[in-house]
């Protein structure tokens, strides 16, 4: 899915993910996410980002669903979000997400299914899925 940002891409309240995960919401409500993509739907990093911030998936699904504007689902997202949101914690989990000693085989041999095996500029989770997306050549 190409027209999904990166988890590189940061929200305007400085989290990364955040704006990928609420593009799959959008696309969810709307019938529109591949099944491929509804398997890990509020799992992976979607589910890691929500255990940061200490609130379930579906509050953050219904921050869009109920939302008609971008202003009012940041808004939403402001009331349900903790005042502090660790940026910093959490922007460094998703760049570092796979580069462990225990989660490096994975990583590998989610790179050997994706056709990148043996490519070492892909070293995280969120590296392998930009190389899926098409964004890393």
């Amino acid at each position: 899915m190409l027209d999904l940002p990166s988890p590189y891409e940061a929200h305007s309240c400085g989290l990364l993910h955040l704006p990928r995960f609420l593009a799959k919401i959008k696309k969810f409500v709307a019938g529109e996410l591949p099944s491929s993509y509804q398997r890990n739907f509020t799992k992976g990093f979607d589910g890691f980002l929500c255990l940061h911030l200490g609130v379930e998936p579906e509050s953050i699904i219904n921050c869009v669903t109920k939302a008609s504007n971008e202003q009012e689902i940041n808004q939403n997202l402001k009331n349900l979000f903790p005042t502090e949101l660790n940026c910093h914690v959490w922007n460094r989990k998703v760049v570092q997400m796979g580069t462990s000693d225990m989660a490096k085989d994975k990583l590998e041999e989610v790179k050997h299914n994706l056709g990148g095996g043996g490519r070492m500029d892909i070293v995280s989770f969120a590296d392998a899925i930009d190389f899926d997306e098409g964004k890393i050549n």
